[in-house]
């Protein structure tokens, strides 16, 4: 599952059962204090055993790097601005009090937990996008977040998606990472690729 942004309550599918369960990032709006807390209210409703979830680019608070100044090239508003008529500045809350909150799941960033003998490494990063959280520049930025990707990794969970899978915006533009494709297909080559990020490109690909 990815980009929920805090429309959990308006999911009328049942989630499928399972062993684990998977978020790839864009669990709130705008990351802030009460979305996070919705959010693992949510979690807790959920029979998993296991639940791991990284962030997005909508996740602001849980971004150590992200300047709320930041203006939105992708929607047309200024973010700082956005955060401030919602009551949800990055300086009313910490990234460590953010994550405190998160007790009904692994949180990964650029980390990774083992599962059932599966390791599982999750990344937040995506190439720069809108202005928004865990923005890159193109190129090498990217990959030298891609190379602390363990080679053994068996389920990859990143935001961001590799170019030419599930990146085709409505506006035409692919979004997706160069470097991330590359160190998927001739590196990494998990067992699983989980990502979310773009909307219009949901679905479930093959690339065996």
């Amino acid at each position: 599952m990815s980009d929920t942004h805090s429309l959990t309550s308006h999911i009328t599918r049942e989630i499928p059962e399972g062993d684990i369960f998977i978020h790839a990032g864009d669990f709130t709006r705008s990351g802030a204090f009460k979305e996070v807390k919705e959010f693992n209210s949510w979690l807790s409703q959920l029979k998993h055993k296991h639940k791991i979830i990284i962030a997005g680019n909508h996740e602001l608070s849980l971004d150590e790097s992200y300047h709320p100044n930041n203006e939105s090239r992708q929607i047309g508003i200024d973010i700082g601005h956005f955060l401030k008529k919602n009551d949800e500045t990055k300086e009313s809350f910490t990234k460590e009090d953010i994550r405190k909150e998160l007790t009904n799941c692994v949180y990964l960033q650029d980390s990774y937990v083992t599962v059932y003998g599966l390791k599982i490494y999750g990344t937040p990063w995506q190439p720069e996008f809108g202005g928004w959280a865990f923005n890159l520049k193109r190129g090498s930025k990217c990959l030298d977040k891609w190379d602390l990707i363990p080679d053994d990794t068996d389920i990859l969970i990143t935001h961001s998606p590799p170019v030419g899978y599930g990146d085709h915006c409505s506006t035409g533009v692919r979004a997706g990472c160069v470097e991330l494709l590359n160190t998927v297909q001739r590196r990494v080559k998990p067992k699983y690729h989980i990502y979310g990020h773009i909307h219009e490109g949901y679905g479930v690909r093959s690339d065996g």
